[in-house]
């Protein structure tokens, strides 16, 4: 039985700072580009070369992943807030306006922009389903890297030391968030 609340728990792993990525791909039957900003991304293996990330079981682009070939993982930089907030909600439409897109050598939809930290061609070897949420592996194909500061992901905001507020929790103890 849990004795803590849905927010408490995100208020707690919302301690770990994490860096932020856009995640690309396109449409099966039309190839249109579909993004997303997610920040539950970490490296898995060496050999093969392997990452992971994680999508919840709501999101609207859910079966376009799960049935994609491949993908690309932008890391952000720290320059790049704006970018990740365009990719974090609404229509997939307006999450590519007045962004340009190319192709990574192995062929898979990516941003076109000199301003990411880093990015990684995956083939999306796999999907394990885990509570609301899907865990996908990717297989990195090819990956570049810039020497920018990455964009961090820290408490709820893009600072490393957001302001401190007070949530009260289930059991009526308040807790610093």
């Amino acid at each position: 039985m849990t004795i803590f609340t849905e927010q408490h728990f995100k208020s707690v792993v919302g301690r770990f700072p994490t860096g932020v990525t856009v995640i690309t791909s396109e449409t099966p039957t039309d190839g249109k580009p579909i993004g997303l900003t997610i920040s539950s991304f970490h490296s898995l293996s060496l050999q093969p070369p392997l990452i992971l990330w994680t999508l919840t079981k709501k999101a609207s682009t859910l079966d376009y992943f799960r049935n994609s070939k491949s993908y690309v993982v932008h890391i952000l930089s720290a320059q790049q807030k704006d970018m990740a907030l365009q990719f974090a909600s609404g229509p997939q439409e307006k999450r590519f306006i007045n962004t340009k897109v190319t192709r990574a050598p192995g062929g898979s939809i990516m941003l076109d922009d000199n301003n990411c930290a880093a990015w990684l061609e995956c083939e999306n070897i796999t999907q394990h389903e885990a509570g609301d949420h899907y865990i996908f592996i990717g297989k990195v194909k090819h990956c570049e890297y810039r020497t920018l500061a990455p964009l961090v992901y820290h408490s709820g905001s893009f600072e490393l030391t957001p302001k401190q507020k007070t949530i009260a929790g289930k059991d009526s103890k308040s807790i610093v968030v």
